[in-house]
């Protein structure tokens, strides 16, 4: 089975805000493969059904972010699932708005739920599919990602919770290798989808 993790923080004051769009990327997947999130454990909310032919678990951690891996821990351990079956959605300061980037592994480049994850599961050989949400001019990354996206913003983020939930789709179903090269640029286009 494969863990499909979406970062953010529970609670409506938080809901469309810099910092979930792992979160609505992963409610996106449960929506389009009909998998409800309605059940509870592991300091979670989840559920279990099958996206490309492969069983999965969709999973939002409702630690608050920066615990994020204790629920993924005990989700790892409970169903014997390897770091390397796993997809971890997470937003990232260092990528413009709009971009996706997927990875098999690397550092959590300081993005605190991640960084969670990496050290219960003991290593950085994490999958992830992060979604840019720029960087704030004053610095002050803290509030940034706590705020809300600006209406010109607004279609850019759409669409790339889109592109990343049809990437996470493209990982379980063509892999790692396929997907990378196909998302890992500035923008993709339909037509170099089909």
């Amino acid at each position: 089975m494969k863990l499909i993790v979406g970062l953010g923080n529970p609670g409506r004051e938080y809901a469309g805000t810099r910092h979930n769009v792992g979160f609505e990327v992963v409610t996106l997947l449960s929506r389009r493969h009909n998998i409800p999130l309605g059940e509870r454990g592991f300091r979670a909310l989840y559920g279990r059904g099958t996206i490309a032919g492969q069983p999965v678990c969709l999973f939002l951690p409702m630690t608050y972010m920066n615990l994020s891996g204790e629920a993924v821990g005990a989700v790892s351990r409970f169903y014997r699932i390897p770091p390397e079956e796993m997809i971890v959605i997470l937003d990232d300061v260092n990528l413009p708005v709009g971009q996706i980037r997927l990875r098999t592994q690397g550092s959590s480049g300081g993005q605190k739920g991640l960084e969670s994850i990496l050290q219960q599961l003991g290593t950085e050989a994490v999958p992830r599919v992060r979604v840019g949400i720029g960087r704030p001019s004053n610095g002050d990354v803290v509030s940034y990602v706590l705020s809300r996206f600006k209406k010109e913003e607004e279609p850019l983020i759409q669409e790339a919770i889109e592109r990343a939930a049809d990437a996470v789709e493209d990982v379980l179903r063509e892999g790692w290798n396929v997907a990378m090269s196909r998302y890992n640029r500035p923008r993709v286009t339909p037509e170099a989808r089909s």
